[in-house]
């Protein structure tokens, strides 16, 4: 086993400078005859479903941890743990669904052995609502052209940066909506809250992430 998104967010506008999300066909009844036939022994089958699915679990974890050696670890991790549990997967719902599950826990399990705590998180309470559009982008356009790659690179450092200073929940939930592209229905069963509470985690999160890169914002 070698390790190596539902509807993308209508909701947030994704100016020029900003990360793609990832993009991947997303192929449900394809992954669930890899299942079914991976759940009958069929090593090639998982394999292939390993191949469909590490680069967006790769991506998640990386975003959240922000280390590349561990993410990869992690990674492998989370489909060694799929293939242990894939006995008990039925198919009440989408094995991207699934496996996203199973990288949330195991990240969490990192933080907590770790006792990583986000440095610098901030109250919700503190915010002015009334001044923060909680429609806009998650990350700020530098208005830069396509091949200005030091601009870009910079930016995706503060933004780096910045996603580091949030809470692991409202972390995952920027992540997973807009670089994963998941539907809040989705990242919901992932986190294993309400869609509501889903979107409560993305307002204020971009809250945070517009006060943190306002100098970004302002030369949008």
């Amino acid at each position: 086993m070698n390790i190596g998104e539902d509807d993308a967010s209508k909701d947030v506008r994704r100016p020029k400078g900003s990360p793609a999300p990832v993009t991947l066909n997303d192929d449900p009844e394809g992954d669930l005859r890899l299942v079914e036939l991976a759940q009958g022994g069929d090593y090639a089958a998982y394999d292939e479903l390993v191949t469909r699915h590490r680069g967006r679990i790769f991506a998640m974890i990386r975003n959240m941890i922000h280390q590349e050696a561990d993410a990869w670890d992690l990674s492998q991790e989370v489909f060694i743990k799929a293939w242990k549990a894939l006995p008990r997967f039925e198919a009440k719902a989408r094995f991207s669904t699934w496996i996203y599950r199973i990288a949330h826990n195991a990240v969490y399990d990192w933080v907590r052995k770790r006792k990583v705590e986000g440095a610098g998180e901030l109250n919700d309470e503190i915010f002015e609502t009334g001044r923060i559009d909680p429609a806009s982008s998650t990350t700020p356009s530098l208005g830069a052209a396509p091949d200005d790659s030091m601009e870009r690179d910079e930016l995706r450092v503060k933004i780096e940066a910045a996603l580091s200073k949030l809470s692991e929940e409202h972390r995952e939930a920027v992540v997973l909506k807009d670089v994963q592209g998941l539907a809040y229905k989705e990242i919901a069963e992932v986190m294993e809250c309400s869609i509501g509470t889903v979107m409560s985690r993305l307002y204020y999160a971009r809250q945070k992430l517009q006060v943190m890169l306002k100098d970004e914002y302002q030369s949008r």
